[in-house]
C-alpha cells in the first residue's frame, strides 16, 4: 500500500505544534500530526498559565514581542473565553528595586501599545486602605493594578487539536517520530506507536518541526540535519498552596535579583506560586522542582505576605522546561521569550521550518508566520483567518459565562452551581453535547470524586484523546487536586478497562465516593 501523502506533517502536539496544524487546516490543507505523549505533555502543560504581554519583558527591549503579545491577549479571550479570562493583577511598589516612575512608565506603554478594547486599565492604590493590601506586609504602602488574562493552557492545546480534527486533520497521540527523509518535493515521514511499537509510514510536501524542548533532538536525530540555532533549556517550577487570600486578584512580585514571582488564585481553593528561571540540562521529559526553587519560591512569596509561605503548606508542585531561542543572554531570566522559525529545503526540495523559543500568548501569531514561510509551497492555500475564529467551545461573548452557566442548569438540573461553572469553563458550549442524554445524576455513571464522572471520562478518551488518569486530572482538567491516590487508580482502572473493551472493575473500597 502507498503511503498516505498530506501536505504538511507537524511534529509536536504542543501549543506551537497544534496551533500551526490547525492554522494550515482551515487554510484548506491536508495535515498530519504526532505527538510522542499526550497534547501539551510537556512545556504547554507547565506555564504560569497567563495570556500575558509580559511586563518584565519592556525592560530588555522586547517591544515588538510585548506589543504582539498584547494585542493577542483580546483577540484569544474572544475566541476561548470559556478556558481564557481577564484577570487583574497587583504590583506592589517596592522602594529598594524599580523606582516608582519606571513602573508607571511601563504600565503606561502596556495599557497603549496593544490597542486594548475589552480590558480595564491601569490605576494605582493605596495598600493601607485598600482591601487589596490586606494580605501584604505593613511594609508596602503603594502599588499598582493592571489587566492581563488566564488560560487553562493544556485546554487551549486540546482545542486547538479538536479544531485540526473537525477540519479534516489526522491527530495522532503517543506517536514518535522515527525519521524523516526527503525525496526530491516531498519527505517520507516514519512514525511509530509508542505502545505497540508499530510503524506507519506518510508522505508530506512540508514537515513543520515543532517539537518544543525536542527539537534540535529532531533536526540531528530523526532528520539527519544540523542547524546553526541553538536552544536554550530553562527550567521553571510552580508550587500551589492552599488559598492564602480571599479576593479574585492575583499579585506580582519584585525580588532583589530583579526577577518577577506571581501568586495567582488557582482552582478556587488554592493559590500558584511561581515561576523560577534556571539553566537545564538533561531529559525535558524528566524535570522536577528542586530544593532551592521551592526555598526561593516560598522565600519570595513570604518577603511580600502577612503569613508565610512554608514548605510544609505546599499541595502539589509542577516543572516545565521551555525551550528557548538562545540569544546568549547571560541570565536564563533574561533569555529571549521571542520566536525564531528557520527554513530549509530550496528549489524542488520538500521544505523544512523548525521553531525555537516562543510563548503560549503568540502562537496564533508563531503559527501565521509559520504558514508565511510555507506559501511559495502552498500557493493554494487560503489567507489567514484564525484571528477572528472561535475555538471549540467559544462560541459565546466574553461576558456570557454566566449566561451559560445559568443555561447549563436549566438544561441539566442535577447540575450544581460550582459543577456547572467548571464544565462550562472546561467545554464552553461543548458542555451541552457531553451531557446530552442526561436526566440525572444516575445518568453520569460512576462518579471519581471532584464531579468527575464516567461520562465525562469517556468523552475526554473519545473527543479529546485522553488515554490515563493523568490526562485527565492534570491537563484536561486539574482534578488531580481534589482526587484521593484511590481515587486516581479507581479511575486509571476504569479507563484501563475501557480502552481494552473490558467490563469495567468493581467498585473498590477505598475508591470513588
Amino acid at each position: 500500500m502507498q503511503p498516505q501523502v498530506f501536505d504538511i506533517a507537524v511534529i509536536g502536539g504542543g501549543v506551537n505544534g497544534c496551533g500551526i496544524a490547525r492554522d494550515a487546516a482551515g487554510r484548506g490543507l491536508s495535515v498530519f500530526l504526532c505527538e510522542q505523549a499526550d497534547l501539551a505533555g510537556a512545556t504547554s502543560s507547565a506555564s504560569t498559565k497567563l495570556i500575558h504581554g509580559g511586563l518584565r519583558y519592556l525592560e530588555y527591549y522586547e517591544f515588538r514581542l510585548v506589543r504582539e503579545a498584547l494585542i493577542e491577549r483580546e483577540t484569544l479571550l474572544r475566541a476561548a473565553p470559556h478556558i481564557i479570562w481577564p484577570l487583574r493583577f497587583v504590583l506592589p511598589h517596592h522602594d529598594g528595586l524599580r523606582p516608582g516612575w519606571l513602573i508607571r512608565l511601563g504600565l503606561f506603554l502596556y495599557d497603549h501599545l496593544g490597542g486594548r478594547e475589552i480590558l480595564p486599565g491601569t490605576r494605582q492604590i493605596d495598600l493601607r486602605t485598600d482591601t487589596l493590601g490586606a494580605p501584604l506586609k505593613s511594609d508596602f504602602a503603594k502599588g499598582f493594578e493592571y489587566s492581563d488574562c488566564w488560560v487553562e493552557d493544556s485546554r487551549l492545546v486540546v482545542l486547538n487539536a479538536m479544531d485540526v480534527r473537525q477540519r479534516g486533520g489526522e491527530v495522532r497521540t503517543r506517536t514518535r517520530l522515527r525519521t524523516a527523509e526527503r525525496q526530491g518535493d516531498q519527505w517520507l515521514v516514519t512514525v511509530e506507536d509508542v505502545d505497540t511499537g508499530a510503524t506507519t509510514q506518510i508522505r508530506a510536501r512540508a514537515v513543520v518541526n515543532a517539537a518544543g524542548p525536542w527539537v534540535a533532538e529532531v533536526l540531528s536525530n530523526r532528520l539527519r540535519m544540523n542547524s546553526p540555532a541553538r536552544v536554550r533549556m530553562v527550567k521553571g517550577s510552580h508550587v500551589i498552596v492552599p488559598r492564602l487570600y480571599d479576593h479574585d486578584r492575583a499579585y506580582i512580585f519584585q525580588n532583589p535579583d530583579k526577577r518577577i514571582i506571581f501568586a495567582i488564585p488557582y482552582e478556587t481553593d488554592f493559590t500558584l506560586i511561581g515561576t523560577t528561571d534556571e539553566d537545564f540540562q538533561g531529559d525535558p521529559a524528566d524535570v522536577h522542582i528542586a530544593e532551592t526553587e521551592v526555598d526561593y519560591l516560598c522565600r519570595a512569596a513570604s518577603a511580600y505576605f502577612r503569613a508565610p509561605v512554608r514548605k510544609e503548606d505546599i499541595v502539589h508542585t509542577f516543572s516545565g522546561v521551555r525551550p528557548l531561542y538562545d540569544d546568549g543572554a547571560s541570565e536564563a531570566r533574561a533569555a529571549t521569550r521571542d520566536y525564531t522559525i528557520e527554513t530549509d529545503g530550496g528549489e524542488g526540495q520538500a521544505p523544512l521550518v523548525s521553531v525555537f523559543g516562543g510563548k503560549i500568548t503568540t502562537y496564533r501569531k508563531l503559527a501565521e508566520a509559520v504558514m508565511e514561510k510555507l506559501q511559495p509551497r502552498f500557493p493554494e492555500m487560503g489567507r489567514p483567518w484564525t484571528a477572528n475564529a472561535p475555538l471549540p467551545g467559544g462560541n459565546f461573548a466574553v461576558s456570557a459565562v454566566d449566561a451559560q452557566v445559568a443555561k447549563l442548569r436549566e438544561a441539566y438540573a442535577f447540575l450544581d452551581e460550582a459543577w456547572a461553572r467548571r464544565l462550562v469553563r472546561a467545554y464552553g458550549t461543548l458542555a451541552g453535547k457531553m451531557l446530552n442524554g442526561a436526566a440525572s445524576l444516575a445518568d453520569m455513571g460512576e462518579d471519581f470524586g471532584g464531579s468527575l464522572t464516567a461520562r465525562e471520562v469517556a468523552w475526554l478518551m473519545e473527543e479529546e484523546w485522553a488515554v490515563a488518569a493523568d490526562d485527565v486530572l492534570w491537563r484536561r482538567s486539574k482534578l488531580g487536586l481534589r482526587l484521593s491516590p484511590a481515587q486516581r487508580d479507581r479511575l486509571e482502572a476504569w479507563m484501563h478497562a475501557r480502552r481494552h473493551g473490558e467490563a469495567a472493575p468493581a467498585l473498590r473500597q477505598g475508591g470513588a465516593a
